[in-house]
């Protein structure tokens, strides 16, 4: 009788009166199995207290049990919950993390993810935007053999290769917000040029206004590349301009805490002299002052979706984890207008 604990895989393949390379197909979550085959398999695992070798495996597969994150994007915060996520995903099994920054605008940077995929060999890859805009990204990918998700604000890739958040509709609730309880002058600071969700967060703004039949003037958009320092250069813009809104949506927290600043600066009071919406609902949103009324982005859970995207075998996600909502927080950062 085989020790438990000590057992092999061939201990495994001979219990169960199957081949190895069943056994390894169980252990890595192959769709070429019947579900009785599988629990069969299972059962033996678990009777036998067969722990798999992660070098062993990793040798077999020529991949390292690691999930690579590939990113370029100056938002600190949005990292730092994209790893939150992924560590909870990956919580409990033998799969690491590892995280990959590049240069978007590099002429390399398909050489450079290229050497990265051959001398680090990750089991999977998690492409975070603006980078999982680009399909020869993915498609490099693809073509080493590398399982990939890419997350983005709109729809990229087939299902098994996204997920996805709806950024148009939640800026469209939260501008139509600031509309509803009397600002006419909502300025936007939008999110940099290149950015798939930047583009979707400005045509929610856009909409809501013209849904509202409210003009936007070119006074009214101000440029931001989703920072702190960005944000505050474009609040004391707007501010300062000849035309002063009453009310402004910024495409992220970051940014949004940013334009408090510059109001602040200015002597402008918070919610009274100036409302003001973000976007992320990062922990500081809630501890700031006034509490930052803001669209709450489940990048933790998109995250975690993608990690088990690629640790799991094919048709064991749910297809509503390939895209979540996102939804508007209202918290003290929003009144009606000032009377004139």
């Amino acid at each position: 009788m085989t020790q438990r604990g000590n057992s092999t895989i061939n201990d495994v393949a001979r219990l169960a009166k199957v081949s190895k390379k069943t056994v390894s197909r169980v252990i890595n979550k192959s769709s070429l199995l019947s579900e009785k085959t599988r629990q069969h398999v299972e059962k033996v695992i678990e009777e036998i207290g067969y722990v798999p070798n992660p070098q062993a495996r990793a040798l077999a597969l020529r991949r390292n049990f690691v999930i690579a994150v590939i990113h370029d994007n100056p938002n600190a915060q949005f990292l730092v919950s994209v790893q939150k996520g992924i560590l909870e995903g990956i919580k409990g099994t033998e799969f690491g993390l590892m995280v990959q920054p590049v240069d978007r605008n590099s002429p390399t940077i398909e050489k450079e993810i290229k050497d990265f995929l051959e001398r680090q060999r990750p089991y999977g890859v998690v492409l975070l935007p603006p980078i999982s805009d680009n399909d020869a990204l993915a498609e490099l990918c693809a073509s080493y053999g590398t399982r990939y998700v890419r997350m983005a604000s709109v729809e990229l890739d087939t299902p098994e290769h996204m997920v996805t958040s709806n950024d148009r509709a939640p800026v469209h609730e939260a501008v139509s917000y600031l509309i509803e309880v009397g600002h006419k002058k909502i300025a936007l600071v939008e999110g940099p040029k290149g950015f798939i969700s930047a583009a979707e967060r400005r045509a929610g703004y856009e909409q809501a206004m013209a849904d509202a039949g409210l003009e936007v003037e070119p006074w009214m958009i101000e440029p931001g590349s989703y920072t702190f320092e960005s944000g505050v250069t474009a609040g004391l813009a707007l501010l300062d301009g000849k035309t002063r809104p009453t009310a402004v949506f910024v495409s992220n927290d970051e940014m949004a805490i940013g334009v408090m600043i510059a109001a602040r600066r200015r002597g402008i009071e918070i919610p009274r002299g100036l409302s003001i919406v973000g976007f992320d609902d990062t922990p500081l949103s809630s501890h700031v002052w006034p509490a930052l009324t803001t669209v709450h982005w489940p990048i933790v859970d998109m995250a975690r979706s993608a990690a088990l995207k690629l640790i799991s075998g094919p048709g064991e996600i749910p297809i509503e984890e390939t895209s979540l909502s996102s939804s508007l927080i209202k918290r003290d950062s929003v009144v009606g207008p000032p009377e004139n």
